[in-house]
């Protein structure tokens, strides 16, 4: 079960980002139509800054006319379309079904994490430290809920030695293993499908926070989505206002080298296309210190076990983190710096519930700190009502110690020396 959770995070991870690649993201930001970067401004008389799209005036030919080519001139580069919340079904900017409906389901998400955002940014004057600042603070919102899923997953492996138990004395019928496995997990404590929630949350998260950081970072009016019900709740003041080219909010990050926040950190361009969507590969360092953190979490809460078939499935399991390196010139920086964060703050977590798990031995060595530890919040197995505080050592449930009992439960052979009623002495 610990298997299946790790490699269903990771192909929930691998499915995200990979729809942010295809699909380029929600279009959380409407613009009039044919604006965008790289695209002529056509003028607008109202004042809104979302007006309804108006379709692009059509040339009439002209009889006998013939078209005389002219220089070619390169666009002059435009700003950014403003930042608008997704329009509601039924609205005039209301245009495409499928990914509209999306886009202003996650409205709400995306305003909240880039209200966020901007008050973090107009506190520090720094958009690295505000996205930092905002994925401590979201992490630490969801403190509780990702505990039990450690929880949840070390008692999985805690009890493990039951379940193979049980297996072996009921083998062949599934409906009795799967009641007495039940049995097991509500007397334990367990809850398997503690892990989903988490999991899901984490992809629900990934996608608004990408929008932020690629469309709020680079938006010269970012005032539309500063307002609440009509009613304006944060001034961020724009760091360039003389400059139409320029975004609202520096994206610079001046502690990362003037890194851009807004667009992919590449340090080596290969000038190899990935097939199909013809991006060039490179190597970018945030993603190589993501996929190795990643590495990392995934190893502490990998169970250790002696069985060949487990440990190459282990091994496999290993190699999803390093597909973030796919990913590195692509995505903007600011979603690694996010999603750097996220790993060091879970890693922190995991340590505390369940020590360094199987991190060690790293190639054949066992740091000295890492060879008696015991981990500060320690689990053990609670049944469900019993009271215990989460992390206080409790008597195990009825049965002794689990390993003795997951002994007791495989049925004992027959002693030769048993003689039955007709072949006894009266």
């Amino acid at each position: 079960m610990t298997r299946r959770r790790i490699a269903r995070v990771g192909f929930l991870a691998a499915l995200g980002l990979t729809s942010l690649l295809l699909l380029g993201g929600l279009p959380v930001a409407a613009a009039p139509s044919g604006a965008g970067p790289g695209a002529p401004v056509v003028a607008q008389a109202s004042p809104d800054p979302c007006p309804p799209p108006t379709p692009a005036p059509t040339a009439t030919p002209v009889p006998g006319a013939t078209p005389v080519p002219g220089p070619t001139a390169s666009p002059a580069p435009t700003p950014f379309p403003p930042l608008c919340p997704a329009p509601a079904p039924g609205s005039p900017r209301f245009t495409d079904p499928v990914f509209g409906l999306f886009a202003w389901v996650f409205t709400p998400v995306f305003q909240v994490l880039f209200l966020g955002l901007a008050a973090f940014y107009a506190l520090t004057g720094d958009i690295g430290i505000a996205i930092v600042l905002l994925t401590l603070a979201m992490r630490l919102l969801l403190v509780p809920l990702f505990r039990s899923q450690i929880v949840s997953t070390r008692r999985m492996q805690m009890v493990q030695p039951e379940l193979r138990a049980v297996q072996q004395r009921f083998k062949g019928d599934r409906a009795r293993i799967s009641q007495e496995q039940m049995r097991l997990y509500k007397e334990r404590g367990v809850n398997p499908a503690a892990g989903c929630l988490p999991a899901f949350l984490q992809l629900a998260l990934l996608l608004p926070m990408y929008q932020v950081i690629r469309e709020g970072l680079q938006s010269s009016n970012v005032e539309p989505m500063l307002h609440v019900l009509g009613q304006k709740v944060l001034s961020v003041a724009c760091y360039a206002p003389g400059d139409p080219l320029a975004a609202c909010i520096n994206p610079t990050v001046h502690w990362l080298f003037n890194l851009d926040a807004s667009r992919p950190e590449i340090l080596v361009d290969f000038g190899i296309p990935i097939p199909l969507i013809q991006i060039p590969l490179g190597i970018s360092v945030l993603a190589l210190l993501s996929a190795l953190l990643q590495l990392v979490q995934t190893r502490m809460v990998t169970p250790q076990t002696d069985d060949p078939q487990q440990r190459a499935q282990q091994r496999t399991f290993l190699f999803l983190p390093l597909f973030s390196l796919l990913y590195g010139t692509i995505l903007p920086a600011g979603l690694f710096i996010y999603w750097i964060v996220t790993t060091v703050f879970s890693i922190a977590q995991q340590y505390l519930i369940v020590g360094w798990g199987s991190l060690f031995p790293l190639f054949g060595w066992t740091p000295s700190f890492a060879a008696e530890h015991t981990p500060r919040f320690p689990v053990t197995f609670a049944p469900v009502g019993s009271g215990a505080t989460p992390g206080q050592p409790t008597p195990p449930p009825r049965g002794g110690d689990p390993l003795d009992r997951a002994a007791g439960t495989v049925r004992p052979s027959k002693q030769r020396g048993r003689t039955s009623r007709r072949g006894r002495r009266r």
